[in-house]
């Protein structure tokens, strides 16, 4: 039987960084992986579909070229799926081989099989990798998360497809039903709206985008169906049927919807699928509500067995899989050699991004969040009134700051608008080392860019920003 001092049970996000840092601090390291490398993020979500939402950004970029002098001699413009989806897999295929790269460049043994913890060992803990198994001194169990099912009938339907069928989907439809007002949601339905179908959205929460600013949330409603779509907010699915070549959607309240596709995106849940014998006696790994329970070290009930990333529900998120992922691995390997100091994630900062256009974002607290906690100084600088925002026919959009008044701490900060999914690293970075709003107002940003509107905002926040007409003040 083979022996590591560390295995890695999953090749995603936070199952790769997690093997190569570990590697890295001297730990003879297996990873097992049963699908392709990279995870969900890389194959399955946030590359695929940042692919195919760019496709669909310059499909809305062209039909508004006219505006700048562009002519095009055809003015209609078709996307070849096809050739699309073909491009996505491409750049999925070059970043896989980059993590495979990586891997065995960092001394970093793979193994393809679907991994399972078997149990203890006398080294610490037994893995089975289809027919092997491996023992390891400490594990990283890094299985992700896998989509969530709707419980309603008809959800099985041929024409239902979850958020991984529809981006190898090679036509396009001329009727899409997205159930669902996450981020998944809405960033297909700006894609498929490019693209040309009708787009309906069935959100059971108030509101699309529950989790961001309601500011945002009322922003990208307005810019979805003032380019079509049809939204239905508070309002459950009760059934899907198929009738003919359609789909029919029973909505709550007895109001259908007729589709040729429907996209099921009701969020992900933790894939528990590693955990083996270790969800019973005599060795339970304890959960919470479905998910890996871990401390602030990533180290889960079980001592010797760390869980970052999304199995843990912490934050579903690849950039915080990474962060969660190294601190789980240096924990492991300190840990080896006979202790030292345990090292914490601090999640508090980690920014949100909707990659929709115009893109939303946001770190820290909603506004409804910090109110709850007393009084607000709330900044709002709109990209109406931002050069280059306005130069590059980009207007739409907000940054707005939140701060406490008493002491100038930054509370949250949001965004939507040209260039926002890289502007929120500005502002989550800033909050992470304490700079205050009075500091962050000072700052001097290069001017004509979007990313001054962090800056006038933080001032608008403090009732001095001279770009906004005094009846804006604060």
């Amino acid at each position: 039987m083979a022996e590591y001092d560390v295995a890695v049970i999953g090749g995603g996000p936070a199952g790769y960084v997690g093997a190569i840092r570990a590697s890295r601090l001297g730990a003879k390291t297996l990873l097992v992986e049963k699908d392709e490398l990279g995870g969900t993020c890389l194959n399955r979500g946030c590359i695929p579909a940042k692919t195919l939402l760019k496709t669909a950004e310059l499909v809305h970029e062209i039909a508004g070229a006219s505006k700048r002098g562009i002519r095009i001699a055809d003015p209609s413009v078709t996307v070849d799926m096809a050739a699309a989806v073909a491009e996505k897999n491409r750049v999925v295929k070059k970043l896989t081989g980059g993590v495979g790269s990586l891997l065995k460049a960092n001394g970093v043994d793979v193994i393809k099989g679907a991994g399972v913890l078997q149990g203890r060992s006398a080294g610490g803990f037994s893995i089975r990798a289809g027919t092997e198994t491996f023992d390891a001194k400490k594990v990283l169990l890094a299985g992700g998360s896998r989509t969530a099912e709707l419980p309603v009938p008809g959800a099985d339907l041929p024409g239902v497809m979850d958020s991984t069928e529809i981006l190898d989907l090679e036509t396009i439809p001329p009727r899409l039903a997205i159930v669902g007002g996450g981020v998944i949601g809405i960033e297909l339905a700006m894609a498929f709206l490019s693209f040309g179908s009708a787009v309906t959205i069935i959100e059971a929460l108030p509101r699309i985008l529950p989790p961001m600013d309601r500011d945002i949330s009322d922003l990208l409603h307005k810019t979805l169906t003032g380019r079509g779509a049809v939204i239905h907010t508070g309002t459950g699915l009760s059934r899907i049927e198929q009738r003919g070549n359609a789909l029919f959607l029973t909505l709550a309240g007895g109001k259908t919807v007729e589709a040729d596709k429907v996209l099921i995106s009701i969020g992900r849940t933790a894939d528990l699928s590693a955990l083996g014998d270790l969800t019973a006696a005599p060795v339970p790994l304890a959960l919470d509500k479905g998910k890996a329970l871990v401390n602030d070290y990533m180290e889960s009930s079980v001592p010797g067995i760390f869980a970052p990333g999304d199995i843990n529900g912490k934050k579903m998120l690849a950039h915080a899989a990474f962060a969660m992922a190294e601190c789980a691995a240096e924990n492991a390997v300190n840990q080896l050699d006979g202790g030292g100091k345990q090292k914490k994630v601090n999640l508090d900062f980690v920014p949100s991004v909707v990659y929709s256009f115009p893109e939303a974002a946001s770190v820290g607290l909603t506004q409804e969040g910090a109110e709850k906690t007393g009084p607000v100084s709330a900044g709002n600088f709109p990209l109406a009134v931002n050069g280059r925002a306005l130069a590059s026919g980009s207007p739409e959009g907000f940054v707005k700051v939140l701060a406490d008044p008493k002491y100038g701490r930054i509370l949250g900060v949001h965004m939507a608008g040209h260039g926002a999914s890289e502007i929120i690293n500005e502002a989550a970075a800033l909050m992470a080392m304490e700079i205050t709003v009075h500091e962050l107002a000072e700052l001097i940003h290069g001017h004509p860019t979007v990313s001054e509107a962090l800056m006038e905002a933080a001032a608008d926040a403090l009732g001095r920003c001279v770009h906004l007409p005094p009846k804006k003040r604060k």
